[in-house]
C-alpha cells in the first residue's frame, strides 16, 4: 500500500514539475513571440477585406491626353481640374521635396499641417515651419497650419490623437479655398502619386467622385521592394458637405500603378528611432532593444522586420511567401524624377545606399 502511495506522489511530483517548467516557458514565449503567433494564425479569426475593382492604368510619353482619357473611357475638359495634395507632416523632409517636386507642376495648392506632438503625445518641433526656406520653390502654393497636440492619459490610444489631426486637416483644406469638382490627393508624406497620374485625373471628366491609388510599396528605400498592395491613398473628386478627409477605405475602386509608397524611408538613424516611438503603432516596440542603433542599421541593410513582426496576410500561403527578409531590388526605373535628377543627394533611397548617416 505504501508503496502505491509513494508511486503515485512521485507522478504527482512528476506532473507539478512539468506544469512549473512549462507554463513558465509557454508564458515566456507567448510574451517574446505573442505578436507572431497572432499574426500567423490570422487566417483562422479574421477575414480578408472585400477586394477592390482595379482600374487599369494606361500611359506612355507623347500619347495625347486626350487619347489617354478615352483609353479610360472617360472624356477630356476643357480645363484642368484644380487640384489639393492635403498632408500632415512630421519630420520626412526629404521625402516631402521629392513629393513636392513630382506633384508642383500639377497641383495647384500644396496642404500641409503639422502638429506639435506627436501621434503618441511625445514633443516635437514644427520641423517644415523650421525648414520652410528649403522648400521655396513651392511657397506660393503652401497652405500651412498648425495643431496643439497633449500628451496621452493612462490608456489612450494615440489613433485618437491621429483622427484629431486630420480633423484639422480637413477644416484647414477648406481654408485653402478648395470648392466643388476640385480634386483632393488624400495620402501621407510618404505615399506619392506620381505626377502623369494626376495629371491624368485633372484633365478627365467622368472619373469615379472617389478612388483608392495602388501604390508600389517599398520598405527603407527604393531598394526593397515589397508589393503592390498601398492602397490608403485616395483622391476625392470635392463635394462641399460630403468630402471629409480621411486615411482609410472609401471606395471600391482603386486606380492601378499610381505612384510609390516608401515606408521607413529616413536619412538618419534617429529619424528611425523617433517615429518607432512617435506613430501609431508604437505597440509594436515591444522590448528597449528594438531601438538599439546598431540593430536598425542592421535591419535596413538586410531588408528584416524592425518590429520582428510576421507578414500581415489572410492566408497562410501569402504569410509564408512574405516570410524573412525582403530580397534586394536593383531597378530605379519608373522612381520620381527628382530623387534620380538628384541622386547624389539621396544615394540612401536608392540602390546599393543601405547605410544611414550619422546627423
Amino acid at each position: 500500500m505504501s508503496g502505491t502511495r509513494s508511486i503515485k506522489r512521485d507522478i504527482e511530483l512528476r506532473i507539478l514539475l512539468i506544469w512549473l517548467i512549462v507554463m513558465p516557458t509557454c508564458a515566456l514565449f507567448i510574451y517574446f513571440h505573442g505578436l507572431k503567433i497572432s499574426y500567423f494564425f490570422r487566417p483562422l479569426w479574421d477575414k480578408p477585406p472585400k477586394p477592390f475593382r482595379y482600374i487599369p492604368h494606361f500611359y506612355a510619353e507623347n500619347v495625347s491626353m486626350e487619347h489617354l482619357c478615352k483609353m479610360h473611357g472617360w472624356k477630356i475638359r476643357d480645363n484642368p481640374r484644380n487640384v489639393f495634395d492635403a498632408i500632415l507632416f512630421s519630420n520626412e523632409l526629404d521625402l516631402l521635396a521629392i513629393r513636392w517636386h513630382e506633384l508642383n507642376p500639377v497641383v495647384t495648392t500644396f496642404v500641409i499641417l503639422e502638429s506639435n506632438t506627436t501621434f503618441t503625445g511625445l514633443p516635437k518641433p514644427l520641423n517644415f515651419a523650421i525648414n520652410r526656406k528649403k522648400f521655396a520653390f513651392a511657397e506660393a502654393k503652401v497652405k500651412y497650419g498648425t495643431a496643439t497636440g497633449w500628451p496621452l492619459s493612462n490608456g489612450q490610444s494615440p489613433f485618437v490623437e491621429e483622427a484629431y489631426q486630420r480633423v484639422v486637416l480637413d477644416r484647414l483644406l477648406k481654408e485653402a479655398g478648395v470648392s466643388k469638382d476640385d480634386l483632393v490627393i488624400m495620402a501621407d508624406v510618404d505615399e506619392i502619386p506620381s505626377a502623369h497620374t494626376i495629371n491624368l485625373l485633372r484633365w478627365c471628366d467622368n472619373i469615379p467622385p472617389i478612388m483608392h491609388l495602388q501604390l508600389r510599396n517599398y520598405m527603407y528605400s527604393f531598394e526593397f521592394f515589397v508589393d503592390y498592395d498601398s492602397w490608403r491613398s485616395q483622391i476625392h473628386v470635392y463635394m462641399p458637405g460630403k468630402t471629409n478627409y480621411g486615411h482609410f477605405r472609401r471606395a471600391d475602386e482603386i486606380f492601378a500603378d499610381a505612384g510609390w509608397h516608401c515606408s521607413f524611408c529616413f536619412r538618419y538613424i534617429n529619424d528611425f528611432i523617433f517615429k518607432m516611438k512617435s506613430y501609431s503603432h508604437v505597440d509594436r516596440v515591444k522590448f528597449s532593444y528594438f531601438l538599439d542603433p546598431s540593430r536598425i542599421q542592421n535591419i535596413i541593410c538586410s531588408g528584416a522586420n524592425l518590429f520582428d513582426m510576421l507578414p500581415e496576410e489572410y492566408s497562410f500561403q501569402q504569410i509564408i511567401a512574405k516570410m524573412g527578409s525582403l530580397p534586394h531590388f536593383f531597378s530605379a526605373v519608373h522612381l520620381p524624377s527628382y530623387l534620380i535628377s538628384h541622386a547624389d543627394n539621396f544615394k540612401y533611397l536608392l540602390p546599393g545606399g543601405c547605410v544611414r548617416e550619422s546627423e
